[in-house]
């Protein structure tokens, strides 16, 4: 699988990750599937409040209100504009996925409420450069997480 991050939503990440600091931040991914197993990511939710160094909580606040601006505006075409996942920041540590952040989306992409195929974690960071670098992670029902690309898209 194949994650397609556009100029427009990493510039929205660098500034959250900018605002954030040493604090971990994140919200929820949106995505239009542009081919088979390619996924572009069309907007995200970014959450008021911070995590700490260690971590971050994402909180249902706000969610359910995005989700259902975005499916108005995409009108509702749920096989090619959906919810696609999570995605926070490791700003101190590696962007591989944690234990606690493959148990926390093996319970999303588990949950017959969520009722999702499967669910994509963007873990992202800040380099040297004030650019982003990051890993994405599909995550399937009953199944081990698989490493996915993540292609920066650029002007």
């Amino acid at each position: 699988m194949k994650i397609v991050l556009p100029i427009d939503i990493q510039k929205k990440i660098i500034h959250a990750l900018e605002k954030a600091g040493s604090r971990e931040t994140g919200g929820i991914l949106m995505g239009e599937h542009i081919e088979s197993d390619v996924f572009r990511i069309v907007d995200l939710t970014i959450q008021k409040s911070y995590g700490n160094v260690f971590s971050f909580m994402r909180l249902i606040d706000n969610v359910s209100q995005a989700l259902k601006t975005f499916f108005d505006k995409t009108n509702r075409q749920y096989t090619r504009y959906n919810y696609l996942g999570e995605w926070h920041s490791h700003p101190s540590f590696s962007t591989l996925p944690s234990s606690k952040d493959i148990e926390s989306m093996s319970e999303i992409v588990n949950d017959k409420g969520v009722g999702a195929n499967f669910v994509m974690l963007l873990i992202v960071r800040l380099n040297s450069a004030q650019l982003i670098e990051g890993t994405a992670t599909a995550f399937f029902p009953n199944s081990c997480p698989i490493s996915c690309i993540l292609q920066m898209e650029d002007t």
